[in-house]
């Protein structure tokens, strides 16, 4: 269509109540949950809200024989992994191995009732179960005080429960963005390093060990206390870790046999006991789980401590451990859904994670989400909904009815092995030499977090990593891209002269675009910018005896501004008049224009001034009047103008 038959449009602003309304929605609603409920009878609108509210009234009506199947089949092989995983990690987290099995049997029904991805197979995960015990430990020492330091760590997964299902509800997901993908990279890939030397004491048959984390204070208690080191238990665990190892290859060459690395823990934890019994492994300094308790989850909701001396770790511990579950959760159940090409919801996932750590708390539980080892397994076991998580639950609750005792054989070499196994695949050191290939601040903000996590502590790591993020996206506001366009030859478009230094540029006129939002922490750098690249355009145009008249504005990409950034414009346009040069805007956005309209900057531009298109804008200036010469003397004093317009704006920004 013919641009020349379009005009600008000028329409009053809009009222404060749909300016409000239009903002909230973008912000809170970018997904437009709301669209669903349009043109429904009263009754649909609740069969609706009930669906998206509790995602199993939604696929259950549905729900077939033959789906059932898969879905068995699949929490059948997760249940297998969620044994040894639950045991070990419980051990990681200096928890009674019990706590590690009860943790997978009420967690994944909430998620089956609430969780809104087919695949998300729920579980403990191994960083969250270190950060806990690192955090609660430093109140509560799990041997001298177990029963104190287990009801802490109840308290802090009620904290994590409380705090996701807010956020969820709140629609605040985008607090978990903070958490970038260098950021995880690395606090993952450190947590997995110190994860691996700790497990050392299991794999080396260690009494003695020390209760902290980083690398420096693990490796010397490792050789302080060599005297204790059994080469029998050191053989089991090699054994073990290369078997373990060896799976995790051939699931990698042929992926069809992941069943083969799924059932691995499990073998390695089944001959573990049968080696411990049998040749009475704790006589040759092998030690094991020991106790494991028959019956289902007892409540624990009695047992919540929030003791005044103790609730800051509580609330550090639960909203740190919080935060890692949702972003590692969310990223993992939206990765495995693009693959069937269907979407997540991020806040709805939130408050399924919450509700489950709330009663998880409540049933003697610990902080659980969603692993990616245990996904991963899920997904290629053919999981079709989340039933598969209920029926995990289910074969738990007959292991706790009737197995549980056989385990208390584990040899606690053989849950060193299997985690050892488990964070090797979690160190991504291709992903980090991409980092450093593609974006060199965010292998630096990844290897924050990993020599963070790895050499200071856990939460340091992850704090720093994150500061650094953080200091990277107030650059990018304080200093937006800006950029001068020239049309490309043989074409209407235009680009930035930099990126194609064919494009032709108009004599006279400068035509710059500004690609982010103008407001107080850019404004300056915005006008500071502008008016660098106008007397650089001065320079240029002395040389062939030519003027800039005419500096254009193009700001499609300014998607709002506020009055730091009208006054930003207001000063530039007063400069560019001092020295006779005239500004021009091409597409403003709706904010923006209203807000010109607002304060009046569009009464002191000009409407005619304002264009829809670089097209039109070039058009416009060419055929506009030429500036007459100066003399020496009107030069000088439209010089000294300039000079002082410009000193003027620098004082109101």
């Amino acid at each position: 269509m013919d641009s020349s038959n379009r005009t600008v449009s000028f329409a009053a602003p809009r009222g404060f109540g749909t300016t409000l309304k239009s903002d909230l929605k973008e912000t809170f609603f970018p997904d437009d949950p709301f669209k669903q409920f349009e043109n429904q009878k009263p009754l649909g609108k609740v069969k609706k809200g009930l669906q998206y509210l509790v995602p199993i009234c939604e696929w259950l009506p549905k729900y077939s024989l033959k789906t059932f199947q898969y879905d068995v089949l699949a929490g059948i092989t997760i249940t297998s992994l969620a044994i040894p995983q639950g045991i070990s990690y419980a051990k990681l987290g200096q928890l009674p191995p019990i706590v590690g099995l009860y943790s997978s049997f009420v967690p994944p029904i909430i998620y089956a009732i609430f969780g809104a991805s087919k695949y998300l197979a729920v579980g403990t995960v191994a960083a969250c179960s270190l950060l806990i015990a690192e955090i609660i430990g430093e109140v509560a020492s799990p041997k001298t005080e177990p029963a104190l330091y287990l009801h802490l760590v109840f308290t802090a997964t009620f904290v994590t429960g409380i705090m996701q299902t807010l956020l969820g509800v709140l629609r605040l997901g985008i607090l978990v963005d903070f958490l970038s993908h260098s950021t995880i990279t690395g606090f993952m890939g450190g947590t997995a390093v110190i994860i691996c030397l700790q497990q050392l004491k299991g794999m080396l048959g260690l009494k003695n060990f020390t209760t902290k984390t980083d690398v420096v204070n693990v490796l010397k208690s490792v050789f302080e206390h060599r005297k204790e080191w059994r080469w029998e238990s050191a053989v089991m665990g090699i054994i073990f870790l290369i078997l373990l190892q060896f799976t995790r290859w051939l699931r990698d060459r042929k992926p069809k046999l992941f069943w083969v690395s799924a059932m691995s823990p499990l073998v390695v934890v089944v001959s573990g006991c049968l080696i411990a019994y049998f040749a009475h492994a704790q006589d040759h300094g092998i030690p094991i789980v020991g106790d494991l308790k028959r019956g289902i989850n007892p409540p624990s909701i009695q047992f919540l401590n929030f003791d005044r001396k103790y609730f800051p770790q509580i609330v550090k511990a639960g909203a740190i451990t919080g935060l890692i579950a949702l972003a590692e959760g969310i990223a993992i159940g939206r990765s495995f859904g693009i693959m069937r090409n269907e979407n997540v919801d991020g806040n709805k996932e939130m408050i399924a994670y919450g509700l489950m750590n709330i009663v998880g708390s409540f049933t003697s539980c610990y902080l659980t989400t969603g692993p990616f080892s245990k996904t991963a397994v899920n997904y290629n076991a053919g999981a079709k909904t989340p039933m598969s998580n209920a029926v995990m639950a289910v074969f738990m609750a007959l292991v706790l009815l009737f197995l549980a005792p056989l385990f208390s054989y584990t040899p606690l070499v053989a849950l060193s092995a299997i985690i050892m196994s488990a964070m090797l695949g979690l160190i991504k050191y291709e992903e980090a030499i991409e980092l450093f290939k593609v974006d060199k601040f965010d292998f630096v903000v990844c290897m924050a977090a990993f020599l963070g996590v790895a050499f200071i502590s856990m939460d340091m790591g992850l704090g720093l990593s994150v500061v650094l993020g953080l200091v990277r996206a107030l650059l990018y506001v304080a200093r937006p891209g800006t950029c001068k366009l020239g049309r490309l030859p043989d074409s209407v478009l235009y680009r930035d002269v930099e990126q194609y230094p064919d494009a032709a540029r108009n004599s006279g006129i400068i035509v710059l675009q500004i690609g982010s939002p103008i407001y107080f922490a850019n404004g300056n750098y915005v006008r500071e910018r502008i008016l660098r690249w106008v007397r650089d355009e001065q320079i240029h145009l002395e040389t062939t005896g030519d003027e800039l008249q005419h500096v254009v504005l193009e700001l499609s990409g300014v998607v709002t501004i506020d009055m730091t950034g009208l006054e930003t414009l207001k000063e530039i346009n007063k400069t560019l008049s001092a020295n006779d040069v005239k500004l021009g805007i091409i597409n403003p956005r709706l904010k923006v224009m209203e807000k010109m309209i607002t304060s009046h900057f569009m009464d002191k531009l000009g409407k005619e001034n304002v264009y829809l298109s670089i097209e039109e804008a070039i058009e416009n200036c060419k055929f506009s009047t030429s500036k007459p010469k100066k003399t020496t003397s009107e030069s000088g004093n439209s010089s000294k103008g300039a000079g002082d317009a410009s000193d003027d704006a620098s004082q109101q920004v």
